[in-house]
């Protein structure tokens, strides 16, 4: 039964209950680039972000993402310490609640699990800039209204807050998701070789220098991705995962 249950997840037949949606090639405009566009190449992306459910066949068929049992160097003290085992969501209404409390490696290993990737800033900041299919609402009121509110000692589950014009839900309004990249914005560094880092972001020539300085929501989210390592857990940060489109 084991080794079925570790096919199918491998396969991706039972890794996520959500569908796979197509995010055409595009543009951008990253918060430090004035006047300058990013291409974005076509990719796929889970339609909703890794639930709790989700990330349970993930560690029951690959025990050294366990809690407990993952190293340190890879997951903090926090890791999953929401679940009531290390295999065992428990509470039911959790389950379709996205998982957070992991790790940027437990995140890549989950999608490599699945023959995937985490997005790329560049991927996600695309994607992020897209808001309710509807039309309904302006996308930066939406994200600095979330950003504002404390996070709930409960999570609501996937698809509670919109779907974009692409049917991806919950980019925003739910939590922070992880980015492959998302060590690449830095703010601290050496004292011998600075001159490259962004240290502008955190004085007044940062908004001088933005794409765009009243996106306060990108400042936010280019601070939080800098204040992050690898093996740290947080109770509103979890992730999707993303499939490249072969040309």
């Amino acid at each position: 039964m084991n080794w079925i249950l570790s096919f199918l997840i491998f396969s991706g037949n039972l890794a996520s209950g959500a569908d796979l949606k197509s995010v055409p090639e595009g543009t951008y405009r990253p918060l430090l680039a004035k006047g300058k566009t990013t291409p974005v190449a076509a990719f796929q992306i889970d339609e909703t972000a890794v639930t709790n459910s989700d990330f349970q066949l993930f560690v029951k068929s690959h025990p050294e993402w366990r809690r407990g049992v993952v190293k340190a160097l890879f997951a903090d003290s926090k890791y999953l310490h929401h679940w009531r085992t290390g295999v065992e969501v428990g509470d039911k209404s959790l389950e379709k609640a996205p998982v957070v409390n992991v790790s940027w490696f437990a995140a890549k290993a989950y999608c490599e699990s699945r023959q995937m990737r985490l997005p790329t800033v560049d991927e996600w900041e695309y994607l992020a800039q897209f808001g309710p299919e509807s039309g309904k609402g302006d996308v930066k009121s939406i994200i600095l209204e979330w950003y504002s509110a404390p996070t709930p000692e409960v999570l609501p589950n996937v698809r509670t807050t919109f779907s974009n014009r692409f049917g991806v839900w919950d980019v925003h309004g739910l939590i922070w998701e992880w980015n492959y990249d998302f060590n690449t914005a830095f703010v601290t560094g050496e004292s011998r070789g600075d001159t490259a880092l962004e240290k502008s972001m955190f004085c007044g020539s940062g908004a001088v220098g933005a794409a765009d300085p009243s996106d306060y929501a990108a400042f936010m989210r280019f601070g939080f991705r800098s204040s992050l390592k690898g093996n740290f857990t947080v109770a509103n940060l979890g992730f999707r995962c993303v499939k490249e489109i072969q040309k």
